[in-house]
């Protein structure tokens, strides 16, 4: 793991679109896992929030596979079917 976190710190320094583009999809990655995480911590399956939403298994894949370009209503929604409430922070 160590070679990686080099090579990427290396890769960054030299090169600013990837610096760019790495940040910006750890970003978006981090987005999914922690609905991930949230959705698993609730007990519930995809399908499971699908129906609490009202929608199907393989959209719920996708927010949380690609969450590149979800809106923020989805994200509410999401939020409360899984019993918690968004907040968002600017650091």
């Amino acid at each position: 793991m160590c070679d990686l976190r080099t090579y990427i710190a290396e890769r960054k320094n030299k090169d600013k679109d990837f610096a760019a583009g790495y940040d910006e999809g750890y970003k978006q990655f981090k987005v999914g896992v922690m609905l991930r995480q949230a959705r698993e911590e609730a007990g519930l399956t995809q399908e499971d929030l699908a129906l609490r939403l009202h929608t199907k298994k393989t959209a719920i894949s996708r927010i949380e596979n690609h969450a590149e370009d979800i809106k923020l209503s989805t994200l509410e929604r999401v939020a409360l079917a899984l019993g918690k409430k968004l907040e968002i922070k600017i650091a």
